[in-house]
């Protein structure tokens, strides 16, 4: 209910590395409020999740089985809240998305087109993004910031549904995907 209201504007992540830049748009997210047992905050600071109670706008990156997600912090400083990116859409370097892909998939052809970063493991993957990049300002994108958000000018069409992949508050309205894109992970 309480992001009934926000007006959303596109948000681009821009990630610049040793091998080039690569612009996603950003078209599918989950919202984890500090008050929602999903949240990884929901139980107080750890080491894991120092980067939750931040100021907003910095990376909260953590580590699952043998990938990486990457979330923008949302909160105050002290309360432990964030948004999980999960899928983008490649807009410039797709060629530097593919080839990162395909050196980090074991054992399997790496994804292509639609696929390529459809989930937040992949994007992580074919954007570099690991936990050196936890807890960077993600607002702060002039010279050569290793990872930055930008707002995009046009207004997406906004699909709002439950979140997906979690086992706890499973029926929350907190999954937010651009109605439009063929990107997101799953319709």
């Amino acid at each position: 209910q309480r992001y009934q209201d926000i007006r959303a504007f596109e948000r681009y992540l821009v990630r610049n590395g040793a091998t080039g830049r690569r612009t996603v748009r950003i078209v599918e997210t989950e919202a984890y409020p500090h008050d929602d047992p999903a949240c990884h905050a929901y139980s107080g600071q750890t080491a894991r999740n120092r980067s939750m109670f931040g100021p907003a706008g910095r990376a909260y990156v953590y580590r699952i089985h043998r990938s990486y997600c990457l979330n923008v912090v949302t909160g105050p400083i002290g309360r432990g809240e964030a948004v999980l990116i999960r899928a983008v859409e490649p807009v410039e370097g797709l060629e530097l998305m593919e080839a990162a892909r395909r050196a980090s998939t074991v054992g399997a052809r790496a994804p292509t087109g639609e696929s390529l970063a459809n989930g937040p493991g992949k994007l992580c993957q074919a954007l570099d993004i690991d936990l050196a990049l936890d807890g960077i300002d993600l607002l702060s994108c002039h010279g050569d910031r290793a990872l930055c958000l930008l707002e995009g000018d046009d207004v997406p069409e906004i699909a709002v549904t439950s979140r997906i992949g979690i086992s706890k508050s499973t029926d929350a309205m907190l999954r937010f995907t651009d109605g439009r894109s063929r990107w997101v992970s799953r319709r």
